[in-house]
């Protein structure tokens, strides 16, 4: 094994490009410049228009299958108060075995591990060194933290139309939580957030019977949303889960019946229910309560599993090989771009522990990065000798 130190070096100089989305911050730059002295062919994908307009990078290894691939975002989230953190957000400082940055957990330090198990692996004398088929590529995004509409989506449409569907892929971002070797993510659950407007009639609090008070309906709506769980769950997924995010009257009175009432709230749901099917059945329930309504609806992420096999045995079986440790598949947690990449092959998740991600002194143990490198190369060497 090799490179190590190349990935918490790799890991510091990303940390050291202010990539917050939608900035590119020469993390792309740099990355390029990184595969390319590695024998990588690199593509620059810009999509969208104008200051929606982002900037992408594909990177492959060789032309012909079996093709492995790696996915990750370079884009990280905003620092906060940047006077509350122990380092600088953008200095990548190393302190008692620990790199800080942001993007430290979320995820740079993964995008180096993978890339520096790429350099090992190749340095061995594998993967177009001597004539053994076969392709490693990354799909690497600056678009997942913010709207997600012109990164991976638009790279795995750009994949699939350009000969470059991969065969498996692993997506980097920090699956951990509290040790590496915890989790292997197969899977996600789906996301709908609806945003309810109630419109009534204003009048005195004194006099109800003659308004029309539009928070009553409001709450008799939300019912099905606040804090429930919708199903029982499926061998993959725990229950979809509903709850309201926040309640908005805009009535600084206390004695004033008011005008209109809004909510917004987000369901996360499982293999059993569709975005679609969850909005004909909330809008039935809101016609049945009745009244003057309006509802919008946003749905970025639909379910997905990777059903238990070839990949997340291979990725669970260098996990325990370098940690000893084996991890659990799970479909918890939020969603990620891999909901894109499930369209064109299977995807697993599995990277740092992430803990402090999106906080301030967001940070990793340098040791863990060094780990992970190994794993994923311990990954790809399991997958080209399993294509044999």
């Amino acid at each position: 094994m090799t490179g190590f130190s190349h990935a918490v070096d790799l890991a510091q100089r990303l940390i050291r490009c202010p990539s917050v989305t939608p900035a590119e911050g020469g993390a792309l730059d740099l990355l390029q410049d990184e595969l390319t002295t590695l024998g990588f062919t690199c593509q620059r994908l810009m999509f969208g228009e104008g200051g929606a307009r982002i900037d992408n990078l594909f990177a492959r290894h060789g032309t012909a299958g079996p093709h492995i691939a790696f996915a990750g975002h370079t884009d990280v989230v905003p620092v906060g108060d940047k006077a509350a953190w122990r380092h600088g957000p953008f200095e990548g400082t190393i302190e008692d075995g620990c790199l800080y940055g942001r993007g430290a957990a979320d995820m740079k330090g993964g995008i180096a591990a993978f890339i520096a198990a790429a350099a090992g692996y190749l340095a061995s004398g594998s993967t177009g060194n001597t004539g053994q088929q076969g392709s490693i590529s990354l799909l690497i995004t600056g678009d997942e933290e913010g709207d997600a509409l012109n990164g991976t989506v638009k790279m795995v449409e750009w994949a699939a139309a350009n000969g470059h569907t991969p065969d498996m892929c692993v997506v980097g971002e920090p699956t951990n939580p509290d040790a590496l070797g915890d989790i292997i993510k197969n899977g996600r659950r789906g996301s709908l957030s609806g945003h309810l407007k109630v419109g009534g009639v204003q009048g005195h609090v004194a006099y109800p019977h003659l308004a029309d008070n539009p928070v009553t309906r409001l709450l008799e709506m939300l019912a099905p949303v606040n804090g429930c769980e919708l199903d029982g769950g499926t061998p993959h997924f725990g229950p979809s889960t509903a709850n309201v995010t926040t309640i908005d009257v805009g009535n600084p009175a206390t004695n004033v019946i008011p005008a209109r009432a809004e909510a917004k709230f987000n369901i996360r749901f499982n293999t059993e229910h569709t975005a679609a099917g969850l909005r004909d059945w909330l809008e039935e329930h809101f016609n049945r309560v009745g009244g003057d309504w309006q509802a919008s609806w946003k749905s970025n992420a639909d379910p997905f599993i990777t059903s238990p096999g070839a990949l997340t045995d291979m990725l669970g079986d260098s996990v325990e090989a370098v940690t000893g440790r084996r991890p659990d598949l799970s479909t918890t947690g939020g969603t990620s771009d891999a909901r894109f990449i499930t369209h064109i092959c299977p995807v697993a998740e599995f990277g740092l522990v992430g803990k402090t991600m999106h906080q301030i002194d967001e940070h990793v143990a340098v040791a863990d990065i060094d780990q992970l490198a190994r794993i994923y190369e311990d990954f790809l060497t399991r997958f080209f000798k399993g294509a044999d």
